[in-house]
């Protein structure tokens, strides 16, 4: 048995420019999906022309809300036959619960198979200019307004400290609370990349300092963004 890790796309109509022919094949080939949201998964392989009848797929769902102590059902699930493994937007197991699938795979001697398809961290990592060498990922920053403006100090301090890109993302209708903390707490020279709508047609990857940004605000409420940051 093989549980194979399936990125999907991170905007709308761009399945043939976010995935290659290969990947697309292989997906064609499985009939078993773990999802994060059974529509979403739906959507996506009827958008990539799945050739076996939707409603003739299996779909099981795992996402935030699964209890730990019920990951081990998936077992069973996985082990009937090839598995894919789908985030709903972009790859498996990076900013998703999926790991814990993946664990129980390795744990019983599955085979995992990544497969190549669009992270919206690492294409705006690339796209930044910032250091690529040394970065880490902080996921999402806390919801509170105060021990978010604390979470960012400490993110600054361990920029300029490790030499290091800082990466985070926020839910998309709070990413301008999100970037009025980051200009009202970082230093004026701390460099700052937002990525928004990465492979969409209205992609914006743009890289400044924090006070260049106060200047000009973009407009990314409700868009899926990226910050990136790195102090001198």
């Amino acid at each position: 048995m093989t549980l194979y890790l399936v990125p999907t796309l991170l905007s709308e109509n761009t399945e043939y420019e976010a995935l290659p022919p290969d990947v697309i094949k292989i997906i064609h080939g499985l009939r078993q999906f773990i999802v994060e949201d059974i529509r979403t998964a739906r959507r996506f392989l009827a958008k990539i022309k799945h050739p076996i009848k939707i409603d003739d797929l299996k779909f099981k769902e795992y996402n935030e809300h699964t209890q730990a102590k019920e990951t081990a059902d998936f077992l069973e699930y996985i082990l009937g036959e090839d598995t894919a493994l789908l985030s709903e937007a972009g790859v498996p197991c990076v900013a998703d619960p999926g790991a814990a699938i993946v664990a129980l795979a390795h744990k019983n001697n599955i085979q995992v198979k990544p497969l190549v398809g669009p992270s919206s961290i690492l294409l705006a990592l690339m796209a930044s200019g910032l250091d690529g060498q040394s970065f880490t990922f902080a996921g999402y920053l806390p919801i509170k307004r105060k021990e978010r403006q604390e979470k960012l100090r400490s993110l600054e301090k361990r920029s300029i400290k490790e030499k290091q890109t800082q990466i985070f993302i926020e839910t998309p209708y709070r990413n301008m609370q999100l970037l009025e903390d980051l200009l009202m707490t970082c230093g004026s020279l701390t460099k700052l990349t937002i990525a928004s709508n990465i492979t969409g047609k209205d992609e914006f990857i743009k890289t400044k300092t924090v006070g260049q940004w106060k200047q000009n605000l973009p407009k990314i409420h409700k868009s899926p963004t990226v910050f990136l940051l790195q102090a001198l």
